[in-house]
């Protein structure tokens, strides 16, 4: 698998939000978005603009390959 880019990554999380919005008082993120905007603020953090998916935690990989297998499927 290639790099993933923090476009893609936004893209991601974006729609793990859309698909299941933050609920609650808190307003807490889905596991899959959360897990998702961990890498993605160390992207922002560390001024790089991919990074490679074995670089994901194993919750982040699944909601990654799972976003990429729906969104393929649209």
């Amino acid at each position: 698998m290639s790099e993933i880019s923090i476009h893609e990554l936004e893209a991601a999380i974006n729609f793990w939000r859309a698909r299941s919005p933050s609920g609650g008082d808190e307003l807490v993120l889905c596991k899959e978005a959360s897990a998702l905007s961990k890498p993605y603020a160390l992207l922002i953090v560390q001024r790089q603009t991919s990074l490679s998916p074995d670089r994901l935690d194993p919750i982040a990989k699944q909601a990654w390959e799972s976003y990429v297998r729906l969104n393929n499927s649209l």
